[in-house]
Formats: C-alpha cells, sequence, structure tokens
C-alpha cells in the first residue's frame, strides 16, 4: 500500500466516523439525552474537519469546521465556558483580540498603506463599497427579520466594520491581486476608529445606544496601537532600513499613541496624572516592548520568518476559536430563539457583499483580478473586532452573537468562493 493510499483510507475512516457520528445525533435529536446528543454532534464535527485534511480540495475547510465543533461544544455545555469562580471568561476577549491585531499588524509594513497612491481607483472603490455595502445589507437584514434591537445591531456591527487578515487569504487563494487586498484591508482599518462608530450612530442609532467617542477609543485600543506595535515589531525585525526611515515610521506610531490618548483626555475628565501614566504604558506595552520582542525572536529563531508566521498563524486561530466559544456560551438562550434566523441573515449578508462588490468593481471597468479581491474584501468583515466592541458596550450575549455566526460561515463562504475562482482560472 502507497503513502497517497493510506493517506486516502485514513480521510474515508475519519469521513465514516462522522457520518456515523451525524446519523447519530439526528436519530436522537428529539431525545431527553440532550448530553449524548451534543457528544455525537461534536464528534461528527471533529471527525469532518480532521477528514479533509486529507483531501486537498476541501483542506481550507478543516479549521472552520473546528470552528464549528466548538460553537456545539459552548452550545450544549455553556457552564464550562463562561468563568472560573469570579473570573468571566470573557475578560480575555479584547488582549486576544490585541494578540491578533498585533499578529496582523507584524505581517504589515508602511508599504501596504503606500498602494492607495499606486491603485487609487480600486482602493477608493473597495474601501466605499465596504463602508457602505455591508451596514446597508446590516439594518436592511436586521429589520428583514424584525430581531430584537440588539441583535439586530450586531448584525449592523459586523457590516460597520472593516475586513480582516482573512480576505488576504482568500485573496491570495482565489488568485486575485493580493497587493490590493492587503492595502484595502490596511486602509480600512486605518479609517475604522471614525467610520465604525458613524456607521453604527447612523444605521444602528435606533435600536441601541451608541457612544461615538467609547467605541472610536476602543478601536484604538483593540485594533490601532496593537497594529502600531506589531509595525513595529516588524520594522526591528527586518532591520533593513535606514536609521532615517527607522525614525520617522517610530515618530508617527508613537503621534498615534499620544492622539489616541489625547482624544481620551478630551472626552472624560481625568487628571494630568492619569493621563501622563497611560501615556507611559502605552508606550511601554506598544513601543518599547514590540522592539524587546523582535530582539528576543532574533536571537532564538535567527530571525526566521517562516518559523514567526506559523506561530503567530497558530495563536490567531487559537485566539479566534476561544472568543466565538466564550460568545456562543454567553450568548446560547438567545442562540436557541433566533439561532436558524440569525444564521440565515449572516449569510444574505455575506453573499450580498460578495456580489455587489463584485458587480460594483465590473460596473467600474476594473480588472477581473480587482473585482474579486473587492468582492472578497467586502464581504469578509472583521468579526473579531465587532466581537470586541461587544464586550464594550456589555452587551456579548446579544450584539456579540452575529460577529460569533458570521466569522465562521465568511470562511467557509469565502474558502469555497476562492477555490471556485482558482478553478476558473485555471480552465
Amino acid at each position: 500500500m502507497n503513502k497517497t493510499t493510506s493517506k486516502n483510507n485514513t480521510g474515508y475512516l475519519f469521513l465514516t466516523l462522522s457520518a456515523l457520528a451525524f446519523i447519530a445525533f439526528l436519530g436522537m435529536y428529539d431525545s431527553d439525552q440532550s448530553t449524548l446528543t451534543g457528544l455525537f454532534l461534536i464528534i461528527g464535527f471533529v471527525s469532518l474537519s480532521i477528514a479533509v485534511r486529507w483531501f486537498p480540495l476541501f483542506k481550507g475547510f478543516s479549521y472552520s469546521l473546528l470552528i464549528f465543533s466548538a460553537v456545539c461544544v459552548s452550545m450544549y455545555f455553556p457552564e464550562y465556558f463562561l468563568g472560573i469562580g469570579n473570573f468571566k471568561f470573557s475578560l480575555l476577549i479584547v488582549p486576544l483580540l490585541q494578540i491578533i491585531m498585533f499578529g496582523m499588524g507584524s505581517q504589515m509594513s508602511l508599504n501596504d498603506f503606500v498602494g492607495v497612491i499606486k491603485m487609487p481607483k480600486g482602493v477608493i472603490a473597495g474601501v466605499i463599497c465596504q463602508f457602505t455595502i455591508m451596514p446597508i445589507m446590516g439594518i436592511t437584514v436586521a429589520k428583514l427579520f424584525n430581531f430584537p434591537p440588539e441583535i439586530g445591531a450586531g448584525i449592523v456591527l459586523v457590516g460597520s466594520c472593516p475586513s480582516g487578515m482573512a480576505s488576504n487569504v482568500m485573496a491570495f487563494l482565489a488568485k486575485a491581486n493580493l497587493a490590493l487586498s492587503v492595502t484595502l484591508t490596511a486602509f480600512a482599518t486605518l479609517l475604522s476608529p471614525i467610520m465604525t462608530p458613524l456607521l453604527m450612530q447612523t444605521f444602528a442609532g435606533e435600536l441601541i445606544e451608541i457612544d461615538f467617542w467609547d467605541m472610536m477609543l476602543g478601536i484604538f485600543n483593540m485594533v490601532i496601537l496593537p497594529i502600531c506595535a506589531g509595525l513595529i515589531f516588524n520594522l526591528f525585525l527586518n532591520g533593513n532600513k535606514s536609521r532615517k526611515s527607522i525614525i520617522i515610521e517610530i515618530a508617527a506610531y508613537v503621534s498615534i499613541i499620544f492622539l489616541k490618548n489625547l482624544l481620551e483626555s478630551t472626552s472624560e475628565e481625568i487628571s494630568q496624572t492619569q493621563i501622563v501614566s497611560t501615556i507611559i504604558k502605552d508606550l511601554l506595552i506598544f513601543g518599547l516592548l514590540p522592539v524587546i520582542a523582535a530582539y528576543a525572536f532574533k536571537l532564538t529563531s535567527n530571525g526566521r520568518k517562516d518559523t514567526l508566521e506559523k506561530i503567530l498563524s497558530f495563536i490567531s486561530m487559537l485566539a479566534i476559536g476561544i472568543i466565538i466559544t466564550v460568545i456562543t456560551a454567553a450568548g446560547r438562550d438567545s442562540l436557541l430563539e433566533v439561532g436558524l434566523l440569525l444564521i440565515i441573515a449572516c449569510l444574505i449578508q455575506n453573499m450580498f457583499g460578495y456580489s455587489l462588490g463584485y458587480f460594483i468593481a465590473k460596473l467600474l471597468r476594473l480588472k477581473e483580478k480587482d473585482c474579486r479581491t473587492i468582492a472578497l474584501e467586502v464581504g469578509m468583515q472583521n468579526g473579531g473586532l465587532a466581537s470586541g466592541l461587544a464586550i464594550q458596550m456589555g452587551k456579548i450575549a446579544t450584539v456579540g452573537l452575529a460577529p460569533a455566526i458570521f466569522g465562521p460561515m465568511m470562511n467557509i463562504t469565502g474558502s469555497s468562493l476562492a477555490t471556485w475562482w482558482l478553478s476558473k482560472s485555471s480552465e
């Protein structure tokens, strides 16, 4: 038996186990043995996640299926994911999101922002589509399904956030314009402290109370500063720029830290001592610590970027899984009431994002690769940021549900779309 045959047999073995588990789940669905029913569903998704890894065409779905497994675990056994003693696991979400954003920043450089000058038409079209199509679809779907206000606000929140690194991965898989994708993600993220609160006020203000300044500062803390830390890490890890360039970039990142603290001081009544203390803390965490980490990584791994990418990729995937699991457990009761409808609503928003993004780019006569890129950038959102903002609002169990559903769903739809486009390119 050759190696390929052995691999296929292993894949079929787990595929059979998955099918049997799902059949057992369906057979016991109406029974009173919810614990056993849940275990069969979890085994089904875990086995399917392992099985698809042996089939190249479906390998990309493995992680999303694991996320579904985690969702099932938190739905059937939520008590284990709410907290330990007085410590609530929801407190982990913002730090985990900051780690994800640091990882995103560490894979970027200022050249990603310079791409706006190189590809102005594609960037402008992509950003306008992203910050119009998705929030408008969000409020439309929320009203169409007549969701409770806070659930509907969560759908709008997903649509009001920028895209994340997942869209860059899908653009790469689809053989789209990866440079445009990275630039769009970077530029939309840079605009998010203004655009996300503004869009939430405009479209979700009638559903829940929106504090513009509080949300803006939250995005600075959860996204902008960690990305700056990642950029600083990348700057000192590579060390291939002139001293003048390094000084200019560091000055820019430090200015952003000071800007955040200036905004915080004007929006809240805090003493000068507190302001100075916060600035020093931010400079240490988001400025000095990344420099130390860069040199430490150089010493311990000879600066191998492939090792760094693997570590950061694993940490990011683990963090996303934890965030979704905690949010699902916290919002279990609400999900049982509107779960299926919310899944359908998020799918509609996601599909219209892809479709309208693509066809508007076509109307603007952009290249096919650019059209695919804009479609993915519009349809795929930064669900982690939406989850963090839901935590900040104290509405993880309601506003946080749509991001928890949208995240794994967009990975499945995005990878399916990317795979289809890839097959079209090879014809």
